[in-house]
């Protein structure tokens, strides 16, 4: 049950000596990483960097660049894990507050590209999506709202809850960027139900939600609308709106169970598929790789959800255990949509594959996620027991 982490966790029994307690740390103790969720990680990473290599038509430049992005990922993971949670709580607002703040930057400065004014660049040192930040900063700023009040929330929490999403997702919304609105709202979500909501709340919430769908049609762009439409029939337009998602169930398809072999993929390596190297990159797996190749990286993702749950539940703080559940239910999500969308069974809504798909603030974003989950982990306090 996801209420399970919310239970007070047994601390791990203390190494005794005749002087006393053992002070003795191993060097994961010392770094306050967990090496089996980092090895998990790593994995995941290496595996990412030979299926972008066949993804972006064997370009050894892309591929080292990507390496270069996790290996910057990394540091900022080992740096949020010698942190204390009560220190990342404090830092809630204002990461919270500076997001808010880049948002309304890429309002007012952003850069155009694609139809969307989503990235702030600072001339000669980086270009980033100041929306991915709030991935992190969202879920911190609801787990530090929530922890100071009594669980389960009541409606005066709750509505509090519902201002604090509305802002940045709205911001986000405008750019637009539904998929990351969508994201960044889930994210806070997560944390809400985690806190233990009743059922009575969770139902109303359904309700709201599902009689607000007809407002979010009206709202949205129409090429958001076309993406919905197309999703319902995709061979309405093959050649137009409906050829991502045609080529992508293709190619996975035509890898059957075994796939075609690395680098041997025709509707990738002949350019049929579009975004093949990022958001598409599932399809480029699944035909070289076939059943076979993508069962074994949704088994690794579910060790690593399952890893990180377990860090989360760990945790003997409320702030701890709904931040580090929240962070991996959302990793969760980023996997099934990706999955989801270039299957079929969703909507193109622009989600990249955690840690495979080619990209730099989402990878940092990601594993400064990871980074938080392990402080929240290292830092418990030992409990009698």
């Amino acid at each position: 049950m996801i209420t399970d982490l919310l239970r007070p966790s047994r601390a791990y029994p203390v190494k005794q000596s005749q002087s006393g307690i053992s002070r003795r740390k191993t060097i994961w103790q010392r770094l306050h990483l967990d090496p089996w969720l980092l090895g998990m990680l790593l994995l995941l990473m290496c595996s990412g960097l030979v299926v972008l290599y066949s993804a972006s038509g064997e370009s050894s430049h892309m591929v080292i660049a990507q390496a270069i992005r996790f290996g910057v990922a990394l540091v900022v993971m080992l740096v949020l894990a010698q942190f204390s949670p009560q220190t990342l709580m404090r830092w809630a607002l204002p990461a919270y507050l500076f997001g808010l703040l880049m948002l309304v930057a890429v309002e007012v400065l952003g850069d155009i590209g694609m139809g969307a004014q989503r990235w702030l660049e600072i001339p000669g040192l980086i270009r980033f999506q100041p929306s991915e930040l709030m991935k992190l900063a969202m879920p911190m700023m609801v787990a530090a709202w929530i922890s100071r009040h009594e669980l389960p929330p009541n409606w005066r929490v709750l509505l509090g809850c519902a201002v604090l999403i509305a802002l940045p997702v709205g911001l986000i919304a405008r750019q637009p960027d539904l998929g990351t609105s969508l994201l960044v709202a889930a994210a806070a979500v997560f944390v809400i139900l985690l806190a233990g909501l009743s059922w009575r709340f969770i139902g109303v919430i359904v309700a709201l939600a599902s009689a607000a769908l007809p407002l979010l049609w009206m709202n949205m762009h129409n090429y958001q609308r076309q993406r919905v439409l197309t999703f319902l029939d995709p061979e309405s337009d093959p050649l137009g709106a409906g050829w991502n998602i045609i080529q992508s169930t293709t190619a996975i398809g035509s890898g059957g169970i075994w796939g075609k072999g690395w680098l041997h993929g025709t509707q990738s390596q002949l350019e049929f598929l579009p975004e093949r190297h990022t958001d598409f990159i599932v399809a480029v797996l699944g035909e070289e790789f076939g059943l076979i190749g993508m069962l074994a990286f949704l088994m690794l993702y579910l060790l690593i959800v399952a890893r990180g749950l377990w860090l989360a539940g760990s945790a003997q703080d409320t702030f701890g255990r709904l931040l580090g559940g929240g962070i991996m239910l959302t990793f969760f999500i980023y996997v099934f949509v990706n999955i989801g969308m270039v299957s079929g069974i969703l909507p193109v809504v622009g989600v990249p594959l955690p840690l495979v798909s080619y990209g730099g603030t989402s990878s940092v974003t990601l594993m400064a996620g990871f980074g938080i989950l392990m402080a929240v982990h290292a830092h418990r306090r030992l409990l009698p027991r």
